[in-house]
């Protein structure tokens, strides 16, 4: 048992029971005034006041932090609607280049063909002038040919000498003429 116990169990045994353990001796009060009311008062007057000081200054810091991050958060916002509206720009921008290079490709693309065409025209106008001036130089080296071989067979054939050149050309001429009057309207048959 405490000693508590043993105290309350022997007063009662011999029937006095003058002492009261809930309730404190009148020195105790006093004693206990004495020195809990100057705890109180420097708890109010001193510690009570630092506390509170410090509990303000961490509101003022909180408060100011929430003020902060709302300032920060409006600057935020307005960067993003900035940048929206430097990224809208920009893809117009990019839009519109894309659209001018295109426009600019379609007209180096239109020139070139028209380039193209024209010196098609060209390599084809000078190769059909080349042709014809072959054509003629063939047609000449082939009378030259042709008449000397029909000269050379008729003289063969007749029996007799056709050196008179002025005579050889008459008679080339005239071969060479019906050839060609007789080939030409075969070709045009054709």
């Amino acid at each position: 048992m405490n000693l508590f116990t043993t105290v309350l169990l022997a007063e009662t045994e011999h029937g006095e029971s003058t002492y009261n353990p809930i309730i404190p001796a009148n020195y105790d009060i006093l004693w206990s005034t004495v020195i809990f009311v100057p705890l109180v008062l420097l708890f109010i007057f001193v510690i009570l006041p630092k506390f509170q000081k410090v509990l303000d200054e961490r509101a003022d810091k909180i408060e100011g932090g929430i003020a902060r991050a709302e300032e920060a958060q409006a600057q935020a916002a307005a960067a993003l609607d900035e940048y929206t509206a430097q990224l809208t720009e920009a893809r117009a921008e990019a839009a519109r280049i894309r659209e001018d290079a295109r426009t600019e490709a379609s007209q180096i693309l239109a020139d070139s063909r028209d380039k193209a065409s024209t010196e098609a025209d060209r390599i084809a106008s000078t190769a059909l002038q080349q042709i014809e001036a072959e054509r003629q130089q063939a047609i000449v080296s082939l009378r030259a040919d042709v008449g000397s071989l029909a000269s050379e067979l008729a003289s063969r054939i007749v029996g007799e000498s056709l050196a008179d050149d002025a005579r050889q050309q008459r008679i080339i001429d005239t071969f060479l003429d019906e050839l060609e009057a007789q080939v030409a309207p075969a070709e045009t048959k054709e």
